[in-house]
């Protein structure tokens, strides 16, 4: 019986064998990276060579929205940095934003710091973070800049080393990974493994195959010139992944993006099923829009469910027999799914374990980790046929990216600056309508 199920269709069978096999090679690949950043060693050889050099100031954007949890602890972990001169600018669209009253707080514990508060209301696009930065880019005083988001903390040594590759002219933007910390309840501790468990270790292995277009907005450094070279935060404002797009057009001026060793830890704080669905779809979507040929791919990094189809091709090829002798096509596809779910549960399990930094979390989450995979394949099909994204209440259309190269968008967003910029002494008015439409997306978090 199995031999002549195998027959009807060989080609099936091994096409199947070969999906499994990738995703168990991927979970290896995934598993072997994981020390690649953020390891004790490479920070501290890091953070030694920074010292090494004559590092100039360092203006660090704080874009905020909001009272988010751990605002203060967060913020104050910016306030603790050994870089010898930096200055910290925190944005925010209003003067009733609760985090205004956080800022208020650093400034008083913190008195010897330069932290300014800028409140501006302008809106210059559909994109209110690249507003809020284009209205604090203005109060820089420094030559190099970091844009960092308000849930990231870091530690005392974070400010040297992601502005340290910066004394190479050839490097445009430095970028850096994250870890996440589940804040509160079952759903936030899901939300922590997407992080932790997919896109973090999808990043290490697209970085060790030598791919080089990232950009987080967990960090952003660069300098002041190549913000000007790629038309400034303006070319950003209607975009909605602003944080890769910065550094890819910084690519398309000849400059490097370069991951930077050390690693900075986010808060996911989504309470229920509904929030880190929405939060995790449009992720992905946001990724569809700006690299679709790599959003193609992802399917085979979602390793739980290719471990089941493998066991559930292995048994039938195995109990189907009925005692029946196999033919050796059929006893080699037996073997390679086998191999492959055997490799592939090793793999997932040293993945689990090496992305588990809190002592327990292995078995605490580790019934979790089906779960998690299930849960991405299932959000990577919402996000093949969904082509909105909901943001803070708001459907938003996710656009594909266009085929503009950095100066045909600079020179866009130019124009339509000078022609929507009022006269001298006429006021700028920005509809309500205007505000409700627009999007704050940063790299899904």
């Amino acid at each position: 019986m199995t031999t002549s199920l195998y027959a009807l269709w060989p080609f099936a069978w091994w096409l199947l064998a070969a999906l499994c096999g990738a995703a168990t090679f991927y979970a290896i690949s995934a598993a072997l990276t994981m020390p690649r950043f953020g390891s004790a060693a490479l920070v501290r050889e890091a953070a030694r060579r920074a010292r090494a050099l004559v590092l100039p100031p360092v203006s660090v954007l704080k874009p905020l929205c909001g009272a988010e949890p751990r605002l203060y602890e967060n913020l104050a972990t910016f306030c603790e940095q050994h870089h010898p001169r930096y200055q910290l600018i925190f944005g925010v669209s209003s003067s009733s934003d609760p985090a205004v009253e956080v800022v208020r707080r650093l400034q008083a514990a913190y008195p010897g710091h330069d932290i300014e508060l800028v409140i501006d209301a302008r809106v210059h696009g559909s994109n209110l973070k690249v507003s809020n930065l284009i209205n604090m880019a203005e109060h820089a005083r420094h030559d190099v800049l970091v844009v960092a988001d308000s849930d990231i903390a870091v530690e005392p040594d974070y400010l040297e080393i992601v502005t340290a590759p910066l004394a190479d002219p050839k490097v445009g933007v430095v970028t850096c990974l994250y870890s996440a910390r589940s804040i509160h309840g079952f759903w936030p501790r899901v939300g922590a493994l997407f992080i932790n468990e997919w896109f973090a270790p999808s990043v290490r292995v697209a970085h060790s195959t030598g791919s080089r277009a990232f950009g987080f907005g967990a960090t952003l450094a660069l300098s002041r010139g190549t913000l000007e070279r790629i038309g400034g935060f303006m070319a950003l404002k209607d975009c909605l992944a602003d944080d890769y797009l910065l550094a890819r057009f910084a690519r398309d001026h000849g400059l490097a993006t370069v991951l930077a060793p050390v690693l900075v830890a986010t808060d996911v704080i989504e309470p229920n099923f509904r929030t880190l669905w929405l939060r995790e779809t449009r992720w992905l979507r946001t990724i569809r829009s700006v690299n679709p040929a790599g959003f193609a791919s992802l399917f085979i990094t979602f390793t739980s469910p290719w471990l089941l189809i493998g066991a559930l091709a292995y048994a039938v090829l195995y109990q189907g027999s009925g005692g029946v002798p196999l033919c050796a096509g059929a006893r080699a596809a037996l073997a390679a799914f086998g191999t492959s779910t055997a490799g592939g549960i090793i793999a997932r399990l040293a993945l689990h374990a090496r992305s588990s930094a809190v002592a327990g979390a292995f078995w605490r989450d580790l019934p979790l980790v089906p779960l998690r995979d299930a849960l991405l394949l299932l959000q990577w099909l919402a996000a093949v046929f969904g082509s909105h994204v909901i943001w803070r209440g708001v459907r938003v259309p996710v656009a594909n990216a266009d085929g503009a190269d950095a100066a045909e968008r600079v020179e866009r967003a130019e124009r339509v600056e000078r022609t929507a910029r009022p006269a001298p002494g006429e006021a700028r008015v920005v509809s309500a309508t205007r505000r409700r439409a627009a999007v704050e997306v940063t790299d899904g978090r």
